[in-house]
């Protein structure tokens, strides 16, 4: 593909005018008043290109979630296939359509447990959204059965779950609370289980996962099991900085969940279709929730689009509820848009047609082997993955796992060098650098990607040697 040319006025001006009128997310406001934007054009392959012609290895497929990279026209055809014959219609009062049954259908057939696939699906626009539904449920199903008092529900420290007010507060993370004056009430918080960081001196991986076990069945007894509703997980934390539980983890939480008839949500806004090596992480790390949550790769990110899980029990209990009330009050304008679920079909079939997770199983050895021949580096900490998802961890001293001071910027700097060598990649609290590439990256692009990787980090050990 050839990337759009412009001349040096007009790529100023473009840059102009989107510090002056573009609110960024997630950014620093005030630096980026100053420092003008990457400005992305054009994308090819695992690669996107630059407003001068340069191009990137999206070492995150975006935001996580361009499962199929950047230039798929298939996804481009169904949209304008769809757009042609029903541009919009919704699911409100009693009304469909063709897509929205389609798309509903072959989910179910893919859903992880017997549990989810004698349940239904609910549509959204984001992970934030489904989460935010998710979080309704768990009130609105325990009113439905007769048990008001259990509506607290209980995250992780270093958690991400959206953005809304009632996501945000189950996030993990400060910075999404502070000024916002949250998290809400009725939000409780379990620690991390981030071995690297978390776990005592001498503790194995096991006895820390039961520690944490122990910790979740305290908090829920010091509470009160009447009173919680919900647990809350991504089966690989994300944007805490991709911590991948211990083993038996996940096996002691789910015990303790159901020995107190507590919910079960399983975040799979990025894990979902693919990026642990099989279709679900539930599947990965042998999770039964009552509810799941996807986003991003049902529709490689091509369009808006996120659909919830619901278990049968859950569904059977808000029908009857709802016929007593004569309505489910909740549902978004665009739930189910026509649009998204064509393309989150013609995604699905991509994916079965080229067997996308077994590509993922295909080429996951190499990614963390590339990843691994770093561990022992005399700034990296810790280094992770499964699947398609990683991260090295950085450290002042690797071996007391003492972190660099965050003033000093580390990661950030390591990740800006990795942009000057064309490899974009993300730094989460801590001096956490995050890889998530396309699904579709060939071993050759992985090589690549962790030369890039490794030229970045030579220019920040040199950096670090003159402060």
């Amino acid at each position: 593909m050839n990337a759009p040319t412009a001349s040096t006025a007009v790529i100023g001006a473009l840059a102009k005018k989107d510090v002056a009128n573009h609110f960024h997310p997630y950014t620093n406001l005030r630096a980026i008043e100053k420092d003008a934007p990457l400005m992305i054009v054009a994308g090819d392959g695992i690669e996107v290109i630059d407003d001068t012609g340069k191009r990137y290895i999206e070492g995150m497929a975006g935001l996580w979630c361009a499962s199929l990279g950047f230039s798929e026209k298939r996804l481009g055809e169904a949209a304008k296939r769809q757009m042609d014959v029903l541009p919009y219609y919704h699911s409100f009062s009693g009304k469909a359509h063709n897509v929205v049954a389609e798309v509903s259908e072959k989910l179910m057939s893919l859903a992880p447990t017997q549990a989810l696939r004698e349940g239904r699906v609910i549509f959204a626009n984001s992970g934030s959204e489904a989460n935010d539904t998710a979080f309704k449920l768990v009130r609105y199903y325990h009113n439905a059965i007769g048990k008001p008092l259990k509506k607290k529900i209980i995250a992780r420290a270093k958690g991400y779950h959206g953005v809304t007010v009632a996501t945000a507060s189950l996030s993990g993370i400060p910075t999404m609370h502070q000024h916002f004056d949250l998290p809400i009430d009725g939000v409780l918080r379990v620690g991390c289980p981030h071995p690297y960081q978390f776990a005592k001196d001498g503790e194995s991986p096991e006895h820390f996962a039961t520690r944490l076990a122990e910790e979740l069945e305290a908090l829920i007894l010091a509470e009160g099991p009447d009173t919680i509703g919900g647990f809350i997980a991504e089966p690989v934390q994300g944007a805490g900085g991709v911590i991948v539980p211990p083993p038996t983890y996940f096996e002691k939480v789910q015990a303790i969940l159901k020995k107190y008839e507590i919910l079960f949500i399983a975040d799979e806004v990025i894990t979902g279709f693919g990026r642990t090596g099989n279709l679900f992480g539930s599947q990965t790390f042998n999770l039964e929730p009552d509810l799941l949550t996807t986003a991003k790769m049902i529709t490689s990110a091509y369009a808006p689009f996120s659909a919830l899980y619901v278990s049968g029990k859950i569904y059977q209990a808000c029908a009857d509820a709802s016929a007593s009330v004569g309505v489910f009050g909740h549902g978004y304008t665009y739930s189910g848009h026509p649009l998204g679920c064509a393309i989150a079909l013609e995604t699905l079939k991509i994916y079965e047609e080229r067997n996308i997770v077994g590509h993922v199983r295909d080429v996951a050895p190499n990614f963390q082997h590339g990843l691994q021949q770093f561990a022992g580096h005399a700034i990296i900490g810790d280094v992770r993955s499964v699947g398609l998802i990683g991260a090295v961890e950085l450290a002042e001293d690797p071996t007391a796992r003492k972190p660099f001071d965050p003033k000093r910027g580390v990661g950030a700097y390591l990740v800006r060098r990795a942009q000057e060598h064309g490899l974009i990649l993300r730094v989460m609290g801590g001096d956490i650098v995050a890889f998530s590439p396309p699904l579709i990256i060939t071993e050759a692009e992985i090589a690549e990607m962790m030369k890039r990787f490794a030229r970045a980090l030579e220019d920040t050990v040199a950096w670090l040697k003159v402060q």
